[in-house]
């Protein structure tokens, strides 16, 4: 809730209390942003709520709060319409002193969280000896966004790369290396990424068709476990292969991450189990040990079990997790753990969960949240492919953007008449292209699926990145046009007057409210949705024909609105930030 919305809620609380008694403190004035700018700024819909405790109806009930109500300060006097709502218009000589007040401050308003806690977004986590895919686009970009708004708010933020570096596929693969390639299990660089994932696939085929070799791969994995030194020697350089590819995306999306993968966790599986078997809730299952859920079931109807330890023995992905959930809390002493995976590991989410809860190892003061997302779809509605019909390489995806950003950058500056270096065309190419795949992901609310379009993400026009950074750009060149140095126009008042500035100011006072949104419930998209509503304000504001004149104006309208140019631009700037994308100073 932004400070404006503070100061009204505490004043419609007070006025509940003195039209209706001690007993109505603690209410809720139900205050929301009014639906239809015509009614106001603000409605409160709390008369409604009350009409049936009180036995009046709700216009009465309204006319009570509003004669006790004091925001004279703040509003014009409230109006009640319809069937009780109380609307409540921001007064102009508000908005200009709040304005002028977060004219000096570098976070435009937005204060930093009350009470900051530890904090652990868990993102990525791409598996070793593979390559990043488009699959992985979404947890990693959805992800870097909340973990830089947590940031931004003050939060202690641990970003954990849970990668997978262990398990039966490093003894397949090893065993198979050892055989046809074996260069690669000592000497470092010896395949690159491309090679290394072909032999991961042909040494699968062989695991799955070879009886003997799966038992030579298990003993491999035996090995692994038990630290034998050529054995370790090898995995650590299949890791370090993996590692510099995935650095290599990680630093095109400027992520960055601490790499804490499954097999940072290995030595603890034992205990997980130990502890489950003490507090009784682990249940043996055809030789495997099991913890039965509340909620599951099978297509058969049966209880549906959560294996912590299978029945040779081995652990599994549930085992890691609740490994890794246990050392976030006690070692790391995280309040709130995130995890950004698809969609379709809820299940998995919410059955290691309630393991977790069952077995008390939760305080009360601890959060778990699971944030899903939807898949990346083609043009033709199908997960997105290859015409092989292998997932899209996300190196592969990142070069397209920023080619097709060169080309149109190109066409553009020959349409235009324009001479620029290379040095520029490329920068902006580099900027346009991978703002583009980061904003058309983070824009589409991350339950839903959405089509992957690179001539919509790149288009000027709509909700897209280029043209936020055009609306960002354009305000840097009213600055070069008028040779303002914006930084100096210090501490001048902000007058409103015509319609067009009242909208783009009582937008630019609402980040705050934005921003506090995004914390609570992870959804990147709202931020999106208020820069592209502001980007718009913006323009109407500045268009030739309906809005204002800026450097043609006299003074001190001037000022007031190169002040107001200058705000929206850092506002722009201060959001695109938190979305991981950099601005352009020219385009």
């Amino acid at each position: 809730m932004n400070a404006t919305q503070e100061k009204l809620r505490v004043q419609l609380e007070q006025a509940l209390i003195a039209a209706f008694g001690a007993d109505f403190a603690g209410v809720d004035p139900i205050l929301v942003s009014a639906s239809n700018p015509k009614f106001g700024d603000y409605q409160a819909n709390v008369a409604l709520s009350l009409s049936k405790k009180l036995g009046k109806q709700p216009r009465a009930i309204a006319a009570a709060i509003v004669d006790k109500l004091d925001v004279s300060e703040i509003c014009e006097p409230p109006e009640i319409a319809g069937p009780g709502f109380i609307n409540l218009k921001l007064k102009t000589v508000y908005l200009e002193a709040q304005l002028n007040d977060i004219q000096a401050d570098p976070r435009l308003g937005v204060p930093a969280a009350k009470m900051p806690k530890r904090e652990i977004v868990d993102f990525s986590s791409p598996n070793i000896a593979k390559e990043m895919h488009v699959g992985h686009l979404r947890s990693t970009i959805i992800g870097d966004s909340i973990a830089r708004i947590l940031e931004f708010l003050g939060h202690d933020v641990l970003r954990l790369n849970h990668v997978g570096d262990w398990g039966t596929q490093f003894g397949m693969l090893i065993a198979y290396l050892r055989e046809v390639y074996p260069d690669a299990l000592t000497t470092a660089n010896a395949l690159d990424i491309g090679d290394l994932v072909s032999f991961y696939r042909k040494a699968k085929l062989r695991f799955d068709a070879d009886a003997a070799f799966q038992e030579t791969a298990r003993q491999e994995v035996v090995r692994l476990q038990a630290g034998a030194e050529d054995t370790l020697h090898a995995w650590k350089l299949l890791c370090e292969q993996s590692r510099r590819e995935f650095q290599i995306i990680y630093d095109l999306l400027d992520i960055k991450l601490i790499e804490r993968g499954e097999s940072f966790y290995n030595p603890l599986l034992s205990g997980v189990v130990e502890d489950l078997e003490k507090s009784g809730l682990l249940v043996e299952n055809q030789g495997a040990k099991c913890v039965f859920l509340e909620g599951f079931t099978n297509r058969e109807g049966e209880p549906l079990p959560l294996i912590v330890q299978k029945s040779d023995g081995g652990y599994n992905y549930a085992t890691t997790d609740l490994a890794s959930l246990r050392y976030r809390i006690q070692q790391d002493e995280a309040k709130r753990i995130i995890y950004v995976t698809d969609a379709g590991q809820a299940n998995h989410f919410t059955q290691f969960f309630q393991v977790a809860r069952k077995a008390g190892w939760i305080p009360d003061d601890v959060e778990l949240v699971h944030v899903p997302f939807g898949l990346v779809l083609g043009e033709d509605g199908k997960r997105i492919k290859t015409r092989s019909g292998d997932s899209v390489r996300l190196r592969d995806l990142l070069d397209e953007a920023v080619s097709r950003a060169h080309a149109d950058l190109k066409t553009r500056l020959q349409e235009e008449e324009r001479q620029e270096t290379e040095e520029f065309i490329n920068e902006v190419a580099r900027v346009v292209g991978i703002s583009a795949v980061k904003y058309a992901d983070l824009s589409q609310n991350r339950t839903s699926n959405y089509i992957f379009s690179y001539d919509k993400m790149l288009d000027f026009k709509g909700n897209t990145a280029p043209y936020m950074l055009y609306a960002y750009a354009r305000i840097q060149g009213i600055s070069r046009k008028g040779e303002i140095n914006f930084e100096e126009l210090g501490n001048n008042a902000v007058l409103l007057q015509h319609e067009t500035e009242l909208a783009l100011a009582k937008y630019l006072l609402q980040l705050d409210e934005v921003i506090s949104s995004v914390e609570q419930d992870l959804m990147p998209n709202r931020l999106c949705e208020y820069l592209y509503e502001l980007s718009k304000k913006f323009n109407q504001f500045y268009d030739r024909n309906q809005g204002v004149q800026v450097l043609e104006a006299e003074e001190p309208q001037r000022t007031s609105r190169l002040v107001l140019c200058d705000l929206t631009a850092r506002t722009l700037k201060l959001g695109l930030s938190l979305l991981g994308i950099q601005v352009l100073e020219r385009m």
